[in-house]
């Protein structure tokens, strides 16, 4: 736990007008410092900054502070990453509380596999980039999916050799443990006769790094290049004391600002639809990286904004399976639209296929509230029967009891008492029953 001492110099040492500085263009005026809004798309700047007061002011959000909260605020940093952000700038020795033996284990544990990871990264990209078979075989294979260099580096991609055990070798001629190779998943160890064998778990496999929120390498995703059946086409590192994947959204870490800034998250499922999605200009966007939802997941977007819009793929199974994540996000009190894209197409194809103005177009012409999604996914599998309509109904439903606030609940049964021309009497009657098992 950081010490009071340090956090005091912190403060004292700060220089708010320095810190956003690095973050928005600031021209000096009269005695303050003014600058376009970082969180707004305005065009006359309403951001101040007061160098006598040592706070910020943005009046087009009504946003405030002092330098902490700014970096709280801009980069979503929590407060203790913020104050150690703000003493890796001026040089401030960190001090901490005393910890117990364990304590001062574990947090060397994951600092040293964090250490291990932020290695690898920058080996993987480096053989991408800088090696004859990086280039001719990882890099290749990027540039037909279509993917830019300045992508390719703004999301860290890497290629590992199709080797036995070349990157493991690499990180022990350059000192890291095999300890940490092992418990990262970066290195798989088989134990047997004279030595134990090693072996890099991801060789032949273009590489996809996984941030925290603040940048920290948590972990890989790697695609398979050759028509192995009998391997998996993605390989994820294994859950580990730093990689959970049901608590890692792919790409929020270059996505945060703009999360923000839009106040709209796009959910997508893989890493190409990420990363398609920037190259057309629409930075919004994280993926669950083929998991199924979770309220972990759905908590990260939820610290940037209470709006979330779902892509699925032209594929009615899969929509059908993925409805449930629907469900998770009304109950953290967030508001879901839904966008489906042409039979056949996913969110990667189709940001490829088309312009970047054609691709914004369709994404707010086919946005839908989800009460008009379900009806007309349900309403396929109802046709006429009346037995099925009245289950779409109750599945309805129980969507809106999983809604925590009551006025929304009740905008949401009016809005479907007219699509389904039914009673709003009825729905309320059937939704009393259901909001209270939503709420045991």
């Amino acid at each position: 736990m950081i010490t009071q001492q340090t956090i005091d110099k912190v403060f004292e040492t700060a220089r708010v007008e320095e810190v956003i500085g690095e973050f928005v263009q600031l021209k000096k005026s009269g005695s303050s410092f003014k600058g376009l809004s970082p969180f707004t798309d305005e065009r006359t700047p309403s951001f101040m900054v007061s160098p006598v007061k040592q706070i910020w002011k943005d009046f087009s959000t009504g946003k405030g502070g002092n330098a902490i909260s700014f970096l709280m605020e801009h980069e979503h940093y929590t407060y203790p990453e913020a104050i150690r952000w703000l003493a890796e700038k001026y040089n401030i020795e960190i001090e901490e509380t005393e910890q117990s033996d364990e304590q001062k284990q574990q947090m060397n544990e994951r600092e040293s596999m964090f250490l291990v990871s932020k290695f690898a990264k920058d080996y993987f990209h480096d053989v991408l980039m800088n090696t004859q078979n990086g280039r001719a075989i990882g890099l290749s294979y990027f540039k037909e999916r279509g993917f830019r260099e300045d992508t390719i580096e703004k999301f860290d991609l890497g290629y590992c050799k199709d080797e036995w055990d070349n990157f493991t070798k690499a990180a022990l001629d350059k000192g890291y443990d095999l300890k940490y190779l092992k418990s990262t998943g970066l290195t798989i160890v088989k134990e047997g006769g004279a030595e134990d064998r090693k072996f890099d778990r991801f060789k032949g496999r273009v590489m996809f790094p996984i941030h925290s929120m603040s940048g920290r390498i948590l972990g890989f995703g790697g695609r398979i290049l050759t028509n192995d059946k009998k391997a998996a086409k993605y390989l994820n590192s294994p859950e580990s004391e730093i990689y959970h994947k049901s608590k890692i959204l792919y790409g929020l870490y270059q996505a945060k600002k703009e999360i923000a800034k839009e106040d709209n998250c796009f959910l997508v499922e893989g890493y190409t639809d990420v990363i398609s999605f920037h190259q057309s200009g629409i930075e919004n966007v994280v993926a669950s990286s083929g998991t199924a939802l979770t309220p972990d997941q759905i908590r990260l977007v939820n610290r940037l904004t209470k709006n979330i819009t779902v892509l699925f793929d032209g594929d009615a199974a899969g929509i059908r399976a993925s409805l449930r994540g629907i469900d998770l996000i009304l109950e953290q009190g967030m508001n879901v639209k839904v966008v489906t894209f042409p039979e056949g197409e996913d969110p990667d194809s189709f940001a490829k296929a088309h312009s970047n103005a054609d691709l914004k177009q369709y994404l707010a012409e086919k946005s839908q509230d989800f009460i008009e999604f379900k009806v007309s996914l349900l309403m396929k599998e109802a046709a006429n029967d009346p037995v099925k309509k009245a289950g779409l109904i109750r599945d309805i439903v129980t969507s809106i009891s999983k809604i925590p606030d009551g006025i929304q609940r009740e905008v949401y049964v009016q809005e479907c008492a007219r699509i389904m021309d039914i009673s709003e009497q009825v729905l309320f009657s059937e939704l009393a029953p259901a909001a209270s098992r939503a709420y045991v």
